[in-house]
């Protein structure tokens, strides 16, 4: 008989146990379409920014004349551009590095502009051309002082404005970005987009 109920006993803590590990585990689908769960920046405002501002940068007439003019100066090619940093001067995390490369991939893709690496990318290149001139036959290694020059520079932020009455709040964000030429520092065009949320949370809590 003891042994039936140290059986019994075992079952119902191995079951509790299995339910338990059930209960807690992570419940996991791909999702096809855009989601916002929590209020906070997210990846439909990733898209709408970039799909704006992009939209409105190739359409600027300050931009176009600039291309036209270095096309016409350069038997055709097309003026480089530069992506600088997007900084974030909101209240919350924000990978802005998200925003400057979809930005670049899209301006990339209109076939307007052609982009140069910089930051920690242009370093890994200069170290690796550096390194070919000592490591790589004279015929193959690429030669330095070759670089493509920009004519652009691409930069922009992010800022937010919060505001809160009881269960309600208000979330604002303001994305700007600028195209500079880099030898006269004229900016040639800038364009903000603003992402407004109204977020109510459930008052009662258990």
């Amino acid at each position: 008989m003891k042994y039936f109920f140290m059986c019994v006993i075992l079952v119902t803590i191995f079951t509790g146990c299995f339910t338990t590990l059930v209960s807690t585990a992570p419940v996991v689908s791909r999702v096809d379409s855009q989601t916002d769960l929590s209020g906070r920046w997210s990846d439909p405002d990733v898209e709408q920014v970039c799909r704006t501002l992009v939209s409105d940068c190739l359409g600027s007439i300050n931009v176009n004349q600039a291309v036209n003019q270095y096309k016409s100066r350069n038997y055709g090619s097309k003026p480089a551009v530069l992506v600088g940093s997007f900084s974030n001067s909101s209240q919350e995390h924000i990978d802005t590095e998200i925003i400057s490369t979809k930005m670049e991939t899209a301006l990339l893709n209109s076939g307007v502009l052609d982009f140069v690496s910089g930051g920690a990318f242009r370093a890994e290149l200069r170290s690796e051309r550096n390194d070919q001139q000592y490591n790589a036959s004279e015929e193959s290694a690429a030669r330095l002082g070759k670089e493509l020059g920009a004519t652009f520079l691409l930069q922009g932020s992010v800022r937010t404005n919060f505001d809160r009455v009881g269960a309600t709040e208000a979330r604002t964000y303001y994305v700007s970005a600028q195209l500079t030429n880099i030898e006269t520092n004229r900016i040639l065009w800038k364009g903000e987009e603003t992402i407004r949320k109204q977020i109510t949370r459930p008052s009662t809590r258990w």
